[in-house]
C-alpha cells in the first residue's frame, strides 16, 4: 500500500506535459478555385488555384491515367473546402469508366516549391 501511495506521489508530482504544439493555420481551398491540374507521376497532382496560390495532392497509391489525361474532376467530400487528405477525391476518365483515386494528404506548395517543379509538373 505504502508503495502504491509512493508512486502515486511520484506522478503527481511530475510536472506536466504540454502536448501542444504551435500549429500552422490550416490552408485550404475551395474546389471551384482550382484553375489549372498537372500529374507529377501517377501517385501526385499540383493544382493552381486562385490567381497565385499552387497545392500538392498526395494520392494514396498510383491513380490510373492521371499523369497523361487532358481533365480530372477533383470532389470535395464533407463541405466546399478542401484542408486535408480525407476532404478530396480525383476522378480520372479512362476507357473502363472514371476511376476514383482518394487523396491523402493536401499541401500548400511556397514560391520556392513552385519555381522547383519539374518541367510540365507545374500547372
Amino acid at each position: 500500500m505504502a508503495a502504491a501511495t509512493a508512486l502515486l506521489i511520484g506522478v503527481g508530482a511530475a510536472p506536466a506535459v504540454s502536448a501542444d504544439k504551435p500549429s500552422q493555420p490550416r490552408q485550404c481551398f475551395w474546389n471551384h478555385q482550382v484553375n489549372s491540374f498537372a500529374a507529377q507521376g501517377d501517385r501526385t497532382v499540383n493544382l493552381r488555384v486562385g490567381v497565385k496560390d499552387y497545392y500538392q495532392l498526395e494520392l494514396f497509391g498510383p491513380c490510373p491515367d492521371v499523369d497523361w489525361t487532358q481533365k480530372i474532376a477533383l470532389i470535395s467530400r464533407g463541405g466546399s473546402t478542401i484542408c486535408s487528405g480525407l476532404d478530396a477525391e480525383i476522378v480520372t476518365p479512362s476507357a473502363i469508366g472514371p476511376q476514383k483515386c482518394m487523396v491523402r494528404n493536401v499541401r500548400k506548395l511556397s514560391p520556392t516549391e513552385v519555381a522547383a517543379l519539374p518541367k510540365g509538373a507545374k500547372p
